[in-house]
């Protein structure tokens, strides 16, 4: 892999050991495939923020998707109808006490 002349290479070197320590802990040990109370999804702090991190030390742009590429930027759509207004309480407790 190619590392950017701008990137701090020491920490280049940390992110890569920790995403392959990550990776081989998590498919040897059954347990850090698991859910802990304290941390939450093993994976998701062996593999997959390590690989966030690295990913973003060397500004990697993220995979642009087929579909949003073609598809025209939608614009919002404003509503034609008028805004709904609230009851007044009197009208509510007046229903209420008729049904019952």
């Amino acid at each position: 892999m190619q590392t950017r002349s701008d990137t701090h290479s020491g920490l280049d070197a940390i992110l890569r050991h920790a995403v392959a320590i990550g990776a081989v802990v998590v498919a040897l040990l059954p347990a850090a495939r698991g859910f802990s109370p304290t941390f939450g999804w093993m994976p998701l702090w062996l593999v997959a923020m390590p690989l966030c991190a690295w990913w973003a030390l060397h500004r990697f742009r993220l995979p642009a998707r087929e579909a949003a590429a073609e598809a025209a930027p939608l614009r919002a759509r404003r509503r034609s109808g008028a805004q709904a207004r609230r009851r007044r309480p009197s009208m509510l407790r007046r229903r209420h006490s008729q049904a019952a």
